[in-house]
């Protein structure tokens, strides 16, 4: 949890926090042209939320523009937006250009995933379908693989709440992988200490996994048939949450959590600081591993993910803020 950890400040010139974001940033998604999808208003038994009362909302920004400001995404008729709780969030972009978001949903503490159309022109999601079986029962992130299936994990913090905590304190390997189609729903892996993050590679034939207590990720290979079988297994020295991959480098970038258990006791004056990682070369025999960007004050509480386009580091966070800073080249 970090507890005993110190850190060295890291911090990337002219960083900036984007407008337009205050209760959360916890998943980002860059589609291609350089519009930034982000969920934000997550709502996690025992953390702390800056306005519990607020409905969740995806952000929408515009990596182009000179100043960066978020934009809430009006949702259609119909959807419960009420309830909405969005967690893990994913994008996929069908060989006609539809976008199809995927979004991990929390009503009531329970999970669903929510599948939405974006409407650029209209800046808007229309929902289409809502995902609810049972081994889908605590669903942390996702990742899409075509316009109706995707693999998702399970972390168990929004059910079995009377084991939530010996799984934190004793480390218990219980959480899983969940492959989902609308022919098929099956395990393909398990045996995790908090099953966070997960992302395909650029070439659509590995999988990364973020095990949060035991400071890993996985890579996994994907086969016909949807099943994974384990590559490797890096360790990382921190708590890593939401993966993201560079679909240029295939470099993975990575919101960890240094001191996390500031997250589940919170203080406004010693909060949860912030890291960012990169991982080059994750299937070499020696794949690098570099800290980009490390905070231990209050200017972002909390990192969960860490995404790029082109020379921007997008960074957001479980309940606070998102900042963005200029990489050198």
């Amino acid at each position: 949890m970090g507890v005993f950890r110190e850190l060295d400040p890291i911090k990337p010139a002219n960083c900036h926090l984007i407008k337009g974001i205050e209760y959360g940033s916890e998943d980002i998604n860059i589609l291609p042209g350089g519009l930034a999808l982000i969920s934000s208003g997550l709502k996690f038994p025992m953390v702390h939320n800056f306005d519990p009362d607020r409905p969740g909302q995806i952000l929408l920004v515009d990596l182009n523009k000179p100043v960066l400001t978020a934009v809430e995404l009006r949702i259609s008729h119909g959807f419960d937006v009420d309830s909405f709780v969005p967690h893990g969030l994913s994008t996929f972009l069908d060989e006609d250009g539809t976008v199809y978001v995927f979004v991990v949903n929390h009503p009531r503490y329970t999970s669903t995933v929510e599948i939405f159309k974006f409407e650029e022109e209209q800046n808007s999601l229309i929902h289409l379908k809502t995902i609810q079986h049972e081994l889908l029962h605590s669903v942390n992130d996702i990742v899409a693989v075509s316009s109706d299936s995707f693999y998702a994990t399970n972390d168990h913090y929004f059910s079995h709440q009377h084991l939530k905590i010996w799984e934190l304190v004793l480390g218990l390997s219980w959480c899983n992988v969940v492959y989902y189609s609308p022919s098929e729903v099956k395990e393909v892996a398990t045996g995790f200490k908090v099953a966070n993050g997960i992302n395909v590679s650029p070439d659509r034939r590995y999988i990364f996994i973020a095990e949060s207590l035991g400071h890993n990720i996985h890579v996994m290979e994907i086969h016909a048939n949807n099943t994974l079988t384990p590559v490797k297994t890096l360790h990382v020295g921190t708590m890593p949450d939401n993966v993201e991959v560079d679909p240029k480098t295939g470099d993975l970038w990575i919101g960890c959590c240094p001191f996390c258990w500031k997250i589940f006791f919170y203080n406004p004056e010693n909060p949860p600081g912030s890291e960012v990682i990169r991982i080059e070369n994750i299937l070499s025999k020696d794949p690098k591993v570099t800290q980009v960007y490390v905070n231990d004050d209050s200017v972002l509480q909390g990192s969960s993910v860490a995404t790029v386009y082109e020379d921007k580091l997008l960074i957001g966070t479980i309940f606070q803020k998102a900042l963005h800073c200029e990489l050198s080249t």
